[in-house]
């Protein structure tokens, strides 16, 4: 199963799905993640965490969704409230479309741990969702 995460920016979650779902999901689910309105760089704290962890990084980036309608996902996913709401580009026609919102843990305020903590448990919330959605695939 082919998915796009898409966020605003995809600059931190979508990014985070992305990763993740490429990594746990290896054989069941192909990802990629793409912004309606992308920055210039992923986060730098969702690629270090995101390597902390063990995921790879190499070629992540902030890309826009009219950079992969040649991806042809079978669902798109929505990851941030605003995202969610927008319109999508019309390549993306009946393709299903799901919302799985998680607070954007680059918007955390307080000490490294803080930030630390914020993103150990957007990415453990992730993971289990991907985990999920593998063994249904699977079943």
């Amino acid at each position: 199963m082919k998915l796009l995460f898409i966020c605003t920016h995809n600059r931190c979650r979508s990014i985070l799905y992305e990763a993740i779902a490429s990594q746990r999901g290896a054989g069941s689910l192909e990802a990629a993640s793409a912004g309606s309105a992308p920055v210039d760089a992923v986060h730098p704290l969702t690629l270090r965490y995101l390597a902390e962890r063990g995921y790879q990084t190499t070629g992540l980036q902030s890309q826009s969704w009219e950079d992969l309608a040649a991806f042809n996902p079978d669902r798109v996913v929505t990851v941030c409230d605003s995202a969610a709401g927008e319109a999508c580009p019309l390549w993306m026609g009946e393709i299903e479309k799901n919302h799985w919102g998680l607070p954007d843990p680059s918007r955390a305020e307080g000490d490294a741990a803080t930030f630390r903590s914020a993103f150990m448990a957007v990415m453990d919330r992730i993971e289990s969702k991907v985990d999920d959605w593998v063994r249904e695939i699977e079943s």
